[in-house]
């Protein structure tokens, strides 16, 4: 069975650089075996952040695929913080957050961005945890904002 960072390697997924915190906070958090991870943006290899408004100026499509832009500076996060991707055991909680309209109601089908690529990473079983997706008003007008926990082996 391949490893997580066999399959990112095997996908041919580009991980962006982990941000650096915006704020007074611990990018990730071990605690006993649970890695917690600070809400991530939709970083870009570039180093540069996808910007928007689900509803208005960023499409369903669009905003999926900054959910999943998401999940990759996660993954970055993870590799650059905590070493590699190996000691994750499974996703447990995704809490998204969709930068929308007030009449934007699928905040849901944006995360799935996110979601999707977690269960190729990890697999159908443990890259799918519990989840909530609500809209917002997020920071620097970024379209998605996601905070996650995993279990350690």
């Amino acid at each position: 069975m391949e490893s997580p960072t066999e399959r990112i390697k095997n996908l041919g997924l580009l991980l962006p650089p982990a941000p650096p915190p915006a704020g007074l906070y611990k990018p990730i958090l071990v605690v006993h075996n649970f890695l917690y991870v600070s809400g991530q943006g939709p970083m870009l290899n570039d180093g540069s952040l996808i910007t928007g408004r689900v509803g208005d100026n960023l499409s369903l499509e669009e905003g999926k695929q900054a959910a999943r832009q998401v999940g990759l500076t996660m993954l970055a996060t993870i590799t650059t913080h905590f070493g590699d991707l190996n000691q994750i055991k499974r996703l447990v909680k995704t809490l998204g957050m969709v930068n929308c309209t007030p009449d934007f109601g699928n905040q849901p089908l944006v995360i799935n961005g996110f979601s999707e690529l977690m269960a190729e990473v990890f697999g159908a079983d443990h890259g799918v945890g519990v989840r909530s997706a609500v809209g917002m008003s997020l920071p620097s007008n970024i379209p998605v904002e996601i905070e996650a926990m995993f279990e350690l082996h």
